[in-house]
């Protein structure tokens, strides 16, 4: 390889090339930690926080949307799943877009991963604010002060070991799939008896005289899209985690097959059951719909609880995103291109330098909170959706120049494969596109945010002529 940041290995290993970047680090997540990150990278506060609103948006017709964008979530994090079982990395996609696109393809990876989650940040502790709010104790509290104690506890708890980070994750998750799994068996049991929920009887009724599947047309949907893109933000953490667990090869095809029968019964049937259950009107854009439904429900105590398990989802959200920043802005500082200090690691093995970098933008947010309360989820969701696209495009680029070096007979694929390649990743790619020019369709905050991609395209170019001389210089000291 010419880039200065992988050097070939030993002839025994398949000559599959080393980047630098991974070195340093303990191995300490194991089977467990790896399956509930990636149930948790599939069940987040798009779906906890984010339904509510577009369930009020587009009706029933939101599950159609949720299993679309289901299907490319899964092409994607396969592909990545794939490049894992091929060179298991931390530096995931961007240590693959270094190999197979050079040092400008790692770059733009990189910094497009980092504007997702640097956004998605801000989203978290906008999400568990509002969280907090429900209950009185917490109802005067500023929700710029509940943001900022949210990023503190979770940044000091990323901060110590990648153990803390994956047990954090694993217990998490556990609450997120146990309380989803209640609400689906409670709803099954409420639509099965018609129990009425505050004047509504369940089932096909709330649908049907409501408008049916489409209560306010085809095209709603179509525009909730990139807001849906978004609940799947969190898909490819299981690959950027596999650079830190033993045996990747037994434990990521696993992980990643599984994730495509979670969309299905979570996500999707999730919005279903919330559909039978209540009118599409009876949600609100403020409120989770799990919880809108146990308050209707009147069973003391159910909202808070199912509350609490959606601050949650916020949590393992905000937790996922400075753990994988941190580890993905570690690969850029060792070839140049982020800043030298985000590659640093302290005793516990952690890069602290690009995990407190990310939660400095937290800070921004909690800003945000502060002088826009009521406008900040929906402003960094439509950014943080720029970043899952150009990331989830970079990976299926990375895809194909692999697919393609195969064929070419330089490389060995492994026998874990992305499906009908080269067409999956081709027709993804053109999905991907679709979701930008719906956002523009869409007009508001979303046409407001495609305006941006030239001044990101642009900050992206200025950003790599500052870099270049130390990305060169290192290449050359490596060589």
């Amino acid at each position: 390889m010419s880039d200065r940041t992988l050097t070939e290995a030993p002839a025994e290993a398949h000559s599959r090339p080393v980047d630098a970047g991974d070195e340093g680090y303990s191995k300490d997540l194991k089977s467990r930690h790896i399956n509930m990150i990636a149930i948790g990278g599939a069940i987040g506060t798009g779906l906890f926080l984010g339904a509510g609103g577009r369930l009020a948006g587009a009706g029933p017709s939101l599950a159609i949307a949720y299993a679309v964008c289901g299907v490319f979530a899964f092409f994607v994090v396969r592909a990545l799943g794939e490049l894992v079982l091929y060179r298991p990395s931390s530096g995931a996609f961007v240590s693959y877009a270094r190999e197979f696109m050079g040092e400008k393809g790692a770059y733009t990876a990189g910094w497009l991963y980092f504007l997702n989650w640097s956004t998605t940040t801000v989203a978290d502790i906008t999400a568990a604010a509002t969280y907090a709010h429900f209950w009185s104790l917490f109802t005067d509290v500023p929700q710029w002060v509940l943001a900022f104690i949210a990023l503190a506890v979770v940044l000091t708890a990323n901060l110590i070991s990648v153990k803390y980070f994956g047990e954090m994750e694993f217990w998490f998750s556990l609450v997120k799939v146990a309380a989803l799994t209640i609400f689906l068996l409670v709803g099954i049991y409420l639509v099965a008896t018609s129990h009425d929920i505050d004047g509504n009887t369940p089932g096909l009724a709330n649908i049907t005289d409501n408008g049916g599947l489409f209560p306010v047309g085809v095209l709603p949907m179509l525009l909730v899209i990139q807001g849906v893109v978004f609940a799947y933000a969190s898909v490819e953490l299981c690959g950027v985690a596999a650079g830190e667990t033993e045996n990747p090869e037994k434990i990521m095809p696993k992980a990643i097959n599984s994730i495509m029968w979670r969309v299905g019964i979570f996500y999707v049937g999730s919005v279903v059951l919330l559909a039978l259950l209540l009118p599409y009107t009876a949600y609100s854009e403020g409120q989770s719909p799990f919880v809108t439904v146990f308050d209707k429900l009147g069973v003391p105590g159910a909202a808070g609880i199912m509350n609490l398990v959606v601050l949650t989802a916020a949590l393992s959200s905000l937790n996922s995103g400075l753990y994988s920043t941190g580890r993905i802005l570690r690969s850029m500082a060792m070839s140049g291109s982020a800043p030298k200090f985000t590659g640093v690691m302290n005793k516990g093995k952690v890069p602290y330098g690009g995990v407190l970098f990310t939660a400095a933008f937290g800070i921004a947010g909690v800003g945000l909170n502060y002088l826009m309360p009521e406008d900040a989820f929906e402003i960094v969701l439509n950014f943080a959706s720029l970043g899952i696209l150009g990331t989830w495009a970079m990976v299926m680029l990375c895809s194909l120049h692999f697919w393609r070096r195969a064929k070419q007979g330089r490389l060995e694929r492994p026998s874990y494969r992305l499906p009908w390649a080269p067409y999956t990743q081709i027709v993804t790619l053109v999905f991907l596109v679709t979701v930008l020019v719906l956002m523009w369709c869409d007009g508001g905050v979303g046409r407001t945010t495609v305006l941006f991609v030239p001044v990101i395209g642009a900050a992206l170019v200025g950003g790599w002529f500052l870099v270049r001389g130390r990305v060169a210089e290192i290449a050359a000291a490596r060589r």
